[in-house]
């Protein structure tokens, strides 16, 4: 996620390769590396769709360089997120690592010359040709770090979207069915909040919270918001319809107990677990998570998308990028590719993850199916709208708190709007 992921702030293990392709590096390419090191660095569960991918990804790598040592350092989600621009101006930069795709984020970063161009290596290996252009538009960045044209500078092997999971057993408990509409599914949080349930699993201190909020404003938004929004295509006002709409029924379900005022201090991962533990019986959150809960929810659940919207939060996943500074960009060039094959795509989907090249009929689990039923059905009505805190840097921390303000009531929907309007002026690009 972040989001801002996104996203699941699990540290991770990795352990993965396949198929050597001949490289076409650029002008720097491998420039003061021995050829006989992989760094590596990412931030997804071992148990995730992407960790276990990832770690199969490795093996095959190992398989096709032998002599060729791979170094997996685990990260966490924030760490990487705080220190990455530090750590990519030292002599410590990896060879390839996962990073959180936006304007925010990795568009800084290129805008900073931190990255490096791998715009020749996408068309060489053809990973322009396997992106759609939905998800394409997370790995492309302008001189002014802003995505969706320009230079390659990441690439995503797997796409992600914001989904409503929720718990069936206790929604049949309480007789209550799965909702279709937005009145079903305040409904339903009515019925939770009845029977002294709080139906929202939520973190203040981290994404979550924040992903509710924007998925609200995008109810009663269209593309042409987002747009103006994400990609600066024309003027955004946060005492619109939708931003305001989204402030008041945020701190409105606060007061109706469907959010916890507790919740403003917990983090992403005290949310998924209350999911998985039964305590939530819903949890918005993203694709990222699925892989997880097959593995770990022990009561039977579902998933559909946010109703009454054509717009949710979803991208491209996060990036594998290569530091302008990588020693052996060659070898992360071939990585990045094994992670773009066949077998691990289908590999990924099967395991609860969202490939971007996987053979469909190669996906058997049901869940899996599903998974990916919803996000095409998502991507092809052009519902993607990224997420809330990519537009300018920063934005992410500002989010967090501002929000923590909505659900402690020590900040009312104006003034956090207010506060909003007032960073991301500071932050956007001056037209």
């Amino acid at each position: 996620m972040l989001t801002t992921r996104r996203r699941v702030v699990a540290t991770a293990v990795l352990t993965a390769g396949a198929l050597l392709l001949t490289s076409c590096g650029d002008s720097d390419s491998g420039s003061s590396g021995d050829g006989k090191t992989l760094k590596l660095w990412h931030y997804e569960g071992p148990n995730s769709a992407m960790g276990q991918a990832w770690n199969e990804a490795i093996k095959e790598f190992k398989a096709t360089h032998p002599g060729v040592k791979v170094e997996f350092e685990e990260k966490g989600f924030e760490q990487i997120q705080k220190t990455a621009p530090m750590v990519l101006n030292s002599s410590d930069a990896p060879d390839v690592m996962e990073y959180l795709k936006g304007n925010a984020s990795a568009g800084l970063l290129s805008k900073q010359g931190l990255l490096t161009d791998l715009t020749q290596e996408a068309k060489a290996r053809g990973w322009d040709k396997k992106l759609s252009a939905s998800v394409r538009t997370t790995s492309v960045y302008d001189t002014n770090g802003v995505m969706g044209s320009g230079k390659w500078y990441g690439v995503p092997n797997y796409a992600e979207y914001t989904m409503v999971y929720y718990n069936k057993d206790l929604f049949k408990k309480y007789g209550i069915a799965e909702p279709k509409t937005f009145g079903e599914l305040t409904a339903a949080m009515d019925k939770f909040v009845q029977n002294k349930i709080t139906p929202l699993a939520n973190a203040g201190a981290e994404y979550p919270a924040q992903q509710y909020l924007y998925q609200l404003a995008l109810s009663k938004a269209d593309r042409a918001w987002v747009d103006s929004y994400q990609l600066y295509k024309g003027k955004t006002d946060f005492h619109d319809p939708a931003w305001t709409y989204a402030a008041e029924t945020f701190a409105d379900w606060v007061k109706k107990g469907y959010i916890a005022k507790t919740s403003s201090s917990t983090k992403a991962e005290d949310a998924g677990v209350s999911f998985i533990q039964g305590k939530s019986p819903i949890f918005f959150s993203g694709s990222w998570w699925y892989g997880r809960f097959i593995d770990e929810v022990k009561f039977d659940w579902g998933t559909f998308l946010w109703p009454d919207t054509q717009l949710s939060p979803g991208s491209g996943g996060n990036i594998w990028v290569v530091p302008k500074g990588a020693k052996n960009k060659e070898l992360a060039y071939d990585f990045i590719d094994i992670t773009m094959s066949k077998k691990i795509q289908n590999l990924l989907g099967n395991k609860g993850g969202v490939p971007v090249a996987a053979d469909a009929s190669a996906i058997t689990d049901p869940k899996s199916k599903t998974l990916i039923d919803n996000f095409n059905a998502l991507s092809q009505r052009d519902g993607l709208a990224f997420y809330p805190d990519w537009p300018v840097p920063g934005y992410y921390d500002v989010l967090v708190s501002q929000t923590q303000k909505l659900i402690t009531d020590s900040e009312k929907p104006d003034g956090y709007l207010d506060a909003l309007q007032d960073a991301y002026d500071k932050g956007a690009p001056k037209q």
